[in-house]
C-alpha cells in the first residue's frame, strides 16, 4: 500500500486519495484557435518516465485539497510534496 504524505493531513493511506494525473500540463491559452489534433494531445497524451515524476493528487478523504507529489514511478518512493490549492 501506498503511504501519501498529504501537506495539510499528514501520511495517509492511498485508498483516501483521488490520482489527478501528470503535474504541470498546461491548459491553451486560446482553446478555440487549437486544431484537433493539438487538443488531442493536451487531452490524451501524458508523459509515462519510469522514474522521479510529478503528479496531482487529492486527498478526497480528508481534507479535499489538490497537491503536487513527485513520485518514483518504479519504486513508488515518494521524494517530495508541495502544496498547491488547485481546484479542479
Amino acid at each position: 500500500m501506498l503511504l501519501i504524505p498529504c501537506p495539510w493531513c499528514g501520511p495517509r493511506n492511498e485508498t483516501e486519495f483521488h490520482y489527478g494525473g501528470q503535474s504541470g500540463v498546461q491548459y491553451p491559452v486560446d482553446p478555440d484557435a487549437v486544431s484537433d489534433v493539438d487538443w488531442a494531445r493536451f487531452l490524451f497524451y501524458r508523459d509515462n518516465p519510469k522514474g522521479v515524476f510529478a503528479e496531482r493528487w487529492s486527498h478526497q478523504a480528508g481534507c479535499r485539497r489538490w497537491f503536487t507529489v513527485r513520485r518514483d514511478t518504479a519504486t513508488n518512493e515518494i521524494h517530495a510534496d508541495e502544496p498547491r490549492t488547485v481546484t479542479r
